[in-house]
């Protein structure tokens, strides 16, 4: 569980990414989260977009995509969310304590 100083520091590194997964009409399908789960484990904090013509907000994409690759939601802001997932075997963000 993230604590609330972890998640600023987090917000702060998303502010410069770039969305890697977009969601659109189809919703979250199988392909998404491959590469949502790709992504976490090669960067540990993504950016995501949820399209206009989507079924879902921004905020369930965001609960149903962490829940799906054990990420932790960070943030949800209009159409786009970010997630967390350590990477364990080869970290790159040193979390503040």
């Amino acid at each position: 569980m993230l604590t609330s100083k972890q998640r600023a520091q987090l917000r702060s590194l998303a502010n410069s990414q770039e969305t890697i997964v977009h969601i659109g009409k189809g919703g979250i399908t199988e392909n998404i989260v491959k590469q949502a789960a790709d992504a976490l484990k090669a960067r540990e904090l993504i950016k995501c977009r949820v399209l206009e013509n989507s079924m879902l907000t921004a905020r369930e994409a965001c609960d149903e995509m962490a829940r799906l690759t054990g990420a932790e939601p960070v943030q949800v802001i209009g159409t786009r969310f970010v997630i967390y997932k350590e990477n364990r075997e080869k970290p790159g963000i040193q979390l503040v304590k």
